[in-house]
């Protein structure tokens, strides 16, 4: 069945509306109407079997005929902080993400960040960001969407880390490899990792990650650009933490 996302407080009383874009999907591009069936996912994990009671061009109306099981996802709720890079490159950081299986993406504002985001400017991007990772948990065929937070400054995130691990890729760091880190380490719940902007991270952004029991951690010999590191350490945590290449992972 076809797939689409809602805000969970629009399914009142057993009827889902659904309007703009994907109504004009449904009746134009699909041609359901009356009696058709589709999955409606409201984000957040929860999935409902409906069918279509009435049809117009932009507005469709469905019953709820069913709720299915919420699938579990394996391995640690896993956290993004990407120093804000310039261009469209934070577009494909937000798309790839989540279809790897990302939790939640903060954008994060740096001292060496091209990209200076202010009032109306930083929320039109933020609903950009999200509008790109809700369609992209459609296309890859996720329960959820993934969070995209406001961009926020070192204090913000430094402080609402709690008990979650915390990463930072860093290329003076010689020893600790990421996956060294993982192998010696049990899986964590919640899990943080921090990537810099183009030109990286400064000494004292480091410095004040380090003093927050951030972890710095190599990923190999090689410098990545900042829209490859996130994704490569993304990509690593969640195949040996989560469910990345199989729902065994030993």
């Amino acid at each position: 069945m076809a797939r689409f996302f809602v805000e969970p407080k629009i399914i009142k009383n057993g009827f889902v509306p659904i309007e703009g874009q994907d109504a004009i999907h449904i009746t134009r591009v699909l041609r359901l109407g009356k009696g058709d069936r589709i999955l409606i996912l409201d984000g957040c994990g929860k999935s409902y079997e409906a069918v279509i009671e009435k049809a117009a061009r932009d507005r469709v109306v469905c019953a709820v005929t069913g709720e299915l099981p919420v699938a579990r996802t394996a391995g640690p709720r896993l956290t993004l902080v990407q120093g804000m890079p310039k261009g469209e490159k934070m577009d494909r950081i937000v798309k790839k993400c989540t279809e790897l299986g990302i939790s939640r993406i903060i954008p994060l504002a740096c001292e060496r960040a091209v990209v200076k985001l202010e009032g109306d400017k930083t929320r039109s991007r933020r609903e950009r960001w999200q509008r790109i990772a809700r369609e992209a948990s459609q296309q890859c065929r996720r329960p959820d969407v993934p969070l995209v937070d406001l961009p926020a400054g070192w204090d913000q995130v430094l402080q609402g880390l709690g008990q979650a691990a915390a990463l930072i890729p860093w290329e003076e760091e010689g020893d600790l490899t990421l996956k060294h880190f993982l192998r010696e380490n049990e899986p964590q719940e919640q899990v943080y990792i921090f990537i810099g902007p183009e030109g990286g991270f400064t000494p004292s952004e480091v410095d004040r990650a380090l003093s927050h029991s951030v972890r710095p951690v190599t990923l190999g010999p090689r410098i990545l650009r900042t829209e490859t590191a996130g994704l490569a350490a993304v990509t690593m945590i969640l195949y040996q933490w989560g469910d990345l290449g199989g729902k065994s992972n030993g």
